[in-house]
C-alpha cells in the first residue's frame, strides 16, 4: 500500500491552488474524505493521497466537448 500523503500546502504547490481555496471550496466538494484525503487518528490533521488527487485532476479533462452538464446531475447533448 504504497501512497503518497501530503499536506494542503504541499497540495497548494503542487496544483496551483491556495491552500485556502483548497479548504474552503475544494474539500468535501471535489475531494473526498476517506478517498481523496485522511484525518489519521480522527484529529484534525489532513493529509492528501497525491494518486488519488492527481487521478481526479485528470478525470475531469477528458470530458467530451458536446455535452452540457445539468444541475441534476445529468448531461444535455449539446
Amino acid at each position: 500500500m504504497s501512497k503518497t500523503l501530503i499536506t494542503t500546502k504541499d497540495l497548494a504547490m503542487r496544483i496551483h491552488f491556495s491552500a485556502g481555496y483548497i479548504n474552503r471550496v475544494l474539500k468535501d466538494a471535489v475531494f473526498i474524505e476517506g478517498i481523496h484525503y485522511i484525518r489519521p487518528f480522527g484529529g484534525r490533521k489532513i493529509f492528501y493521497i497525491w494518486e488519488a488527487v492527481e487521478q481526479e485532476l485528470y478525470a475531469h479533462t477528458v470530458r467530451p466537448r458536446n455535452l452540457i452538464p445539468m444541475a441534476s446531475g445529468r448531461v444535455c447533448n449539446g
